[in-house]
């Protein structure tokens, strides 16, 4: 069984990251919680796809793509689609992360999707916390890397990612060819186990050694 298959068949994902899933800077206190989209309120999934479109449309507009919302949705309610969601103490909806775990050129990687924070929950460290988690996830499903598609004409993201550490991919088209995206990755802690077992929830360990 391949490490994205094992992946895909988990029931729960919170295990692998619970102590990241609580978030607080100032006054934005953030608990996260992360399901597929086939367990997803059609409330929570209706303000997700309104927060792309009201993050995205303009710069899709006005590049190659273009703007499809029927599109988006088909790709946002995929079913192999998970969510990670971000809500503050007031249950107000503040961010959230569409992401999968697939082949990629050859890759089991967690390919993140979408990444879109409402106004007020920017540039406090909320982007970066959810990142972390994609990550964290990454490392527990033996994927290879967190993968991305970037915008080259959103300079503001770019430069978060390569904050955050992501770099250019090796699967990212020359830029002599296609100009208007670009791909960025941020590879995983190599693993020395070369078999096909998903490892232990962290918390189930800590339990086990608290045994």
């Amino acid at each position: 069984m391949s490490y994205v298959t094992s992946a895909n068949k988990l029931k729960e994902l919170a295990p692998l990251c619970k102590e990241l899933l609580v978030y607080s800077n100032k006054d934005l206190e953030i608990d996260m919680y992360i399901q597929k989209v086939s367990e997803l309120d059609k409330k929570v999934l209706d303000w997700a796809i309104s927060l792309t479109e009201r993050n995205m449309k303009s710069l899709y507009e006005t590049c190659a793509w273009g703007w499809n919302k029927d599109d988006k949705v088909e790709q946002m309610m995929d079913d192999t689609a998970w969510y990670l969601i971000a809500k503050d103490k007031n249950n107000k909806l503040q961010a959230f992360s569409h992401f999968r775990f697939d082949m990629d050129f050859g890759d089991p990687v967690l390919y993140c999707y979408e990444l879109q924070i409402e106004a007020e929950g920017r540039r406090r460290g909320l982007g970066q916390r959810v990142l972390s988690v994609l990550e964290r996830l990454a490392q527990a499903t033996r994927m290879r890397c967190v993968r991305l598609t970037a915008l080259t004409h959103n300079p503001t993201a770019a430069a978060f990612f390569r904050a955050c550490g992501y770099s250019l991919d090796e699967t990212s088209p020359p830029k002599e060819e296609i100009s208007h995206y670009e791909i960025l990755s941020k590879a995983t802690e190599a693993t020395a186990m070369e078999d096909d077992t998903l490892p232990e929830p962290p918390n189930t360990r800590i339990e086990l050694a608290g045994a």
